[in-house]
Order: structure tokens, then sequence, then C-alpha cells
């Protein structure tokens, strides 16, 4: 009856980032869904990436 749904959003320049990240906090945590992004765009003649996640989860506490 305590539980709450939360959502926490992750934003990093790299793959790998974003992967540390997410797995770092839903290692204790009762996880519902993770909605994953990538969005890119040119700036001058340079990519940039940026990898975003959402993590919807309960929260026993």
């Amino acid at each position: 009856m305590g539980d709450n749904m939360k959502v926490k959003v992750f934003d990093c320049d790299h793959e790998k980032d974003l992967e540390e990240c997410v797995n770092g906090f839903i290692s204790n945590k009762e996880v519902v869904d993770i909605k994953y992004q990538v969005s890119i765009t040119a700036c001058g003649e340079e990519q940039l990436y940026c990898f975003s996640a959402m993590i919807i989860y309960i929260d026993k506490g």
C-alpha cells in the first residue's frame, strides 16, 4: 500500500556513461519499465549524440 511509482531520467553524451548510470541506479530498485532514446544533431562538421533513458520504478520506501 505504501508503494509509489516514480521516474528517474538520465541524459549522457556517451552510451557507456548512460549504461553505467542506469545499471547503478536500478541495482536495488523494482523496475517497471525503461524507455531509451538517442538523438543526434550536427554542429558544423561535428555530430553530437545524446543518449537518454527514463526509468519507471516502484519506491518501496
